[in-house]
This record gives C-alpha cells, structure tokens and sequence, in this order.
C-alpha cells in the first residue's frame, strides 16, 4: 500500500453551539466542541469510572451552514474527516491546537418538536432515531469519474 492515510471517524455530543465565520458571499466556517466518553468500572474498588475527551470540530461552507441551522448543544452527531495542526502566537506565546476538519457529518440525535418533547412517532420506534446524513463536503481536487 502506496502512501499514507489521514482519517477520523467520531460519535459525540455536542459540547456547545456552532460558533461561525463569515468571510465572503461564499465561504464560511463554523467550528464546535465534541465529547466522547468511554466508561468502565475499576476492578479493585468497584467504581464506575467515565473518561471524556474533547475534540475540536471544523466544518466549511455548506457543511458548517447545515451544522448552524440544525445542530445544538448536546446532539450526538457522527463525523468523519481528517486531523489538522496548527499554530499562532498570541502575546509571545506559542499556542498549538489539532482540529478535526470534517467532510461527512450524520446528525444522531432525535428530531425535538416545537415545544422542546420528544416526537412521539420516533419515541415509539426506539429510544435511538435512525441516523440521517445530511452533507458532505466533496473535493475539489478529485478528478475520479466515479
């Protein structure tokens, strides 16, 4: 196998809203935290034990409108795409920060009605609402024809 790969798939929730950034009639970005947990309990005491961690999400142009429109606080979405590094200064202090820019994202969580309840169509189904991919974010530089 020839070259390297570049891929990260996540199931979370939402830690806060989508913040966006508008910079011309056509692009923008919007970026929002993500928690994934892993639980197990501690053989010797006994004791349920929760580990989180947060990954920043990156989202651009059509895929972050989606996200701004659709997504809130607390959803659990699934997201693929690719970790990005990157640095600045900020007061003579070197700051680093890896990012997760995504190019699929399906959203988890179960459509809320107006009055904030669950919608009793899906609540009789499962507790778990069937996952619905709602974008992808196509390359530009890929010249496949299928």
């Amino acid at each position: 196998m020839a070259g390297t790969i570049n891929k990260v798939i996540l199931i979370g929730n939402l830690g806060d809203a989508v913040k966006m950034h508008y910079f011309d009639d056509k692009n923008c970005i919007g970026r929002f935290p993500i928690a994934t947990s892993e639980t197990y309990t501690n053989k010797q005491t006994g004791e349920k034990i929760t580990n989180t961690d947060w990954h920043n999400i990156v989202v651009k142009n059509g895929l972050a409108k989606v996200c701004e429109k659709y997504l809130t606080k607390g959803d659990k979405i699934y997201i693929e795409g690719k970790l990005k590094n990157r640095q600045w200064e900020q007061d003579g202090i070197k700051r680093y920060a890896t990012e997760v820019h995504v190019n699929e994202m399906t959203m988890l969580s179960t459509k809320k009605t107006s009055d904030n309840t669950t919608n009793p169509v899906q609540n009789n189904q499962s507790s778990v609402a069937t996952p619905k991919t709602v974008a992808k974010e196509e390359d530009d530089d890929d010249d496949l024809p299928f």
